[in-house]
């Protein structure tokens, strides 16, 4: 589905969501150098206008930014969860649980519970306990 959305993106800020989605999900099946493709795309002067967050997560998976960079550029609301989120899935299939689950942690202690990346950490939350 990722894959498909983002075949028919037809501008930046559509690009670089359905990369974000689409890395995160390739790289969760272990199909590495899918996701490492998908970035392919991804270029350093994309004029992004809204998704600035998943610009930042994508330069992220590229190796252009760090992940200290980018959870202090994360801002609030739904933007700043969903860089939360994403960070921690970052950490996530690159073996680092520890961290991962420290940014759930922190997204499911806010009180706005509405953004997408607060109710993806509680469903990590909830898949991960044993």
């Amino acid at each position: 589905m990722w894959q498909q959305t983002r075949d028919s993106v037809r501008n930046p800020d559509n690009l670089v969501s359905a990369t974000h989605w689409l890395y995160l999900t390739l790289r969760r099946l272990g199909r590495t150098a899918d996701a490492a493709r998908a970035l392919e795309a991804i270029t350093p002067r994309l004029e992004v206008i809204e998704n600035g967050s998943y610009y930042s997560l994508c330069q992220l998976y590229r190796g252009e930014r760090s992940t200290e960079d980018v959870l202090k550029s994360a801002g609030a609301g739904s933007a700043g969860a969903a860089v939360v989120y994403g960070v921690s899935g970052w950490h996530a299939v690159n073996g680092r649980n520890a961290e991962a689950e420290v940014l759930w942690r922190r997204l499911v202690s806010s009180p706005d519970w509405a953004p997408f990346g607060v109710i993806a950490a509680e469903a990590e939350l909830a898949r991960t306990r044993k």
